[in-house]
């Protein structure tokens, strides 16, 4: 079936309420894992382990099955430890406006705001949640990298309520009103591109894994794309540099991720 393309101006936004990094904090050593559950509809799975050694926080993020492209590029996927809140994943009956996906801003009540940016290299504070560039790429790949952990997420950690969102959806498997809804962060963005696809509640493993080499980070199996900028702090931002443009492929039900 023909698909249509479409040019989407996106203005600047205002980032919010970001959550400011803390120095690095000492925590207690120890390991924190979850089985990272599919929400939306999205099909998607994963796994996520945080060992903490010192000020030091491994970290290796395993998701597969997510949407596959972005403008005929591996999608990216942009990842955080949310925390501050409930320290719970939505449930389906966060979608207060019943178009059958739950937003971002749906399920920040749940997660909270962003404490760590799962980012596959470099800056891994929430202001890093504003690049594409590094975030996961395509519908499966690994993060593994070791950087230094930050006192909000360390309390997040202890407090039970570290919770991992990874966002971007395909269209596709949306309802027909969620494919028709734009962004509740950016209406010139379709709600896809925002809305969380996996969650999943850091709890305390019984394991820890061998610590890796410092700031270091690796995507594997995928390659890079330079689709611009995502800002998600605090309530979640999507926003692109001034006079940027995304070009946003709509697909219908029947066409593939």
């Amino acid at each position: 079936m023909k698909k249509t393309l479409r040019f989407m101006a996106i203005p600047t936004l205002a980032l919010g309420a970001l959550a400011v990094s803390g120095a690095p904090a000492m925590a207690a050593d120890g390991s924190y894992q979850s089985t990272l559950g599919q929400i939306n509809g999205s099909s998607a799975s994963g796994t996520v382990t945080v060992d903490v050694t010192g000020n030091q926080a491994h970290v290796v993020l395993k998701v597969a099955g997510l949407a596959q492209t972005f403008m005929d590029a591996p999608y990216p996927h942009v990842q955080h430890i949310h925390g501050g809140a409930k320290g719970e994943c939505p449930a389906p009956g966060a979608d207060m406006d019943g178009d059958g996906v739950v937003s971002t801003t749906e399920g920040a009540p749940s997660y909270g705001g962003i404490v760590t940016t799962l980012s596959t290299t470099g800056d891994t504070s929430p202001a890093a949640g504003l690049d594409l560039k590094v975030a996961g790429q395509g519908s499966s790949y690994t993060v593994d990298r070791t950087f230094e952990l930050n006192a909000e997420t360390k309390a997040a950690l202890e407090a039970g309520t570290a919770v991992v969102v990874v966002h971007g959806l395909d269209p596709a498997t949306l309802s027909a009103a969620g494919q028709a809804a734009k962004s509740d962060l950016a209406p010139t963005l379709p709600l896809a591109a925002t809305s969380p696809a996996l969650c999943g509640t850091l709890a305390v493993g019984q394991m820890s894994m061998p610590v890796g080499g410092a700031d270091t980070g690796v995507a594997q199996g995928t390659s890079g794309t330079d689709a611009g900028t995502l800002a998600l702090g605090g309530g979640l931002v999507l926003a692109a540099a001034a006079g940027g443009v995304y070009l946003v492929r709509r697909r219908n039900s029947g066409s593939a991720a």
